[in-house]
């Protein structure tokens, strides 16, 4: 095999030198970008990265230098430099700043919304990918079945019911592919619906799905804990107070794994309410906005109050 990559790179090589003698500068750069290109096809990193950087140096166009970088870009995901992904999607959004393409500036947003997703920023993750819904072109990268779902999994945990029913749940580039995904119709539905019964089984089907993705897989447990979040949130908000046996119906779980499941997220202040262990009854107890608005104000106008002082103690003495 390294006999057949080494014949390879000797051909493109060859490639390269007759056009430098015999044709333009933009065979050159074809030929010089083809090396590259294969380089990182058999997983030559380092001799791929200078093979790209050469290339670069031979190109003027900012839209040619930004197919350089997404290239790079995927080099890196498969390396999981992430670090390097980062850097890649900074120097690429800044040339798309300075006069990109629509086509570009669009595929950038898939690459953005990749790394924020990686990143756990669930909310930014799914704003960019989206809006990549009705103008995805990285198909390089993974199908369009596949931004439906990384779009709807980053959505869940972080629209508001309204912007999920705007973005999500009447959109048509969700609605034509969504029904093939395992799982993630019926945890939508669950989530929008109030469907709670059907939360845990569909969300096991999502989480499977997870498990075999390379960008999820490490982030099953913090996903899982905020989606829960979610969940929780929503059906409390509708209860002043309700039985830890009727939750637990609806949630179609035992009361004691429920239990254990909101003094959890209580603890970690998660969830506004109490449990009531002695009659089994769960109470919320909303925040009020106003109250603590001016506890705030009270806590900074001290603050303020004792600047002012020493302030005014310093003026005195000079």
């Amino acid at each position: 095999m390294q006999e057949v990559n080494a014949g390879k790179v000797a051909e493109l090589e060859l490639k390269r030198k007759d056009a430098e003698e015999n044709l333009g500068e933009t065979e050159v750069r074809d030929a010089m970008l083809a090396k590259a290109e294969f380089l990182g096809s058999v997983c030559d990193r380092e001799a791929a990265g200078k093979a790209y950087d050469e290339v670069e140096k031979k190109t003027a166009s900012g839209g040619n230098r930004v197919d350089l970088l997404l290239s790079q870009i995927r080099l890196a995901i498969l390396y999981k430099d992430w670090r390097a992904v980062k850097a890649l999607v900074a120097r690429a959004q800044a040339l798309c700043e300075e006069g990109g393409d629509w086509e570009r500036k669009n595929k950038l947003k898939v690459y953005q919304g990749m790394l924020a997703l990686y990143s756990r920023q669930f909310a930014a993750a799914a704003d960019l990918l989206l809006d990549s819904t009705a103008t995805f072109t990285a198909s390089e990268l993974f199908p369009y079945s596949r931004l439906i779902f990384y779009a709807v999994v980053a959505a869940l945990p972080t629209l508001s019911r309204t912007e999920l029913k705007k973005r999500v749940v009447d959109s048509p580039e969700v609605l034509s592919v969504i029904h093939s995904l395992p799982g993630v119709q019926s945890l939508l539905e669950a989530l929008y619906s109030c469907k709670y019964r059907q939360f845990y089984s569909s969300f096991l089907e999502v989480v499977a799905e997870m498990g075999r993705d390379m960008f999820l897989r490490h982030h099953i447990r913090h996903y899982s804990r905020e989606l829960r979040a979610v969940f929780y949130t929503q059906f409390l908000e509708s209860y002043k107070s309700v039985t830890l046996e009727s939750m637990a119906t609806a949630f179609d779980v035992s009361p004691a794994f429920l239990d254990g499941e909101l003094v959890d997220f209580i603890v970690a202040g998660r969830l506004h309410a109490k449990i009531d262990k002695v009659s089994g009854v769960i109470e919320t107890n909303r925040p009020d906005a106003k109250n603590a608005l001016y506890a705030d104000t009270l806590k900074k106008g001290d603050l303020l109050l004792n600047r002012v002082q020493k302030l005014a103690r310093v003026i005195d003495m000079e």
